[in-house]
């Protein structure tokens, strides 16, 4: 088994070094060689996968969950839920940068608008769950 976990860990290397060298290859293409010469370091990311998007999405939410702490009100996301506001915010170009906006179309305005409405209040746990791609809220 560790056999395996080390073939696969230089088969990633061996992925990330091939991406690499055709990112620089790219760079060299559009950029001149004074410039190139000006840069420190090239850092090429690997892709997000589904692990680092819901831990993506965990952060964000933290800082809705703690503005809704100050009205006593609990969230909380299944994974089904964490995981469409991953895809929803993901950009191949941007990586997770709308992350931010889709909780805020998906989560928040939503939310704020069912708490205007007296549907949550304090004392409430908010419960969201994700079915057939669209987010549905009730009381836990």
């Amino acid at each position: 088994m560790a056999e395996e976990q080390g073939a696969g860990k230089e088969q990633s290397s061996l992925h990330y070094a091939k991406m690499k060298a055709a990112v620089m290859a790219t760079v060299q293409q559009h950029f001149r060689p004074e410039f190139i010469n000006r840069v420190d370091d090239i850092v090429v990311f690997h892709p997000l996968g589904k692990t680092q998007l819901r831990a993506i999405v965990d952060i964000q939410l933290g800082h809705l969950r703690k503005r809704l702490a100050d009205r006593d009100i609990e969230l909380q996301l299944d994974d089904a839920a964490r995981d469409l506001l991953g895809e929803a915010g993901f950009d191949p170009v941007y990586g997770a940068r709308p992350l931010k906006r889709a909780i805020q179309q998906q989560v928040e305005n939503p939310l704020a608008q069912k708490i205007l409405r007296d549907e949550f209040g304090p004392g409430t746990n908010v419960k969201v769950t994700a079915k057939q791609g669209v987010l549905a809220f009730t009381k836990g």
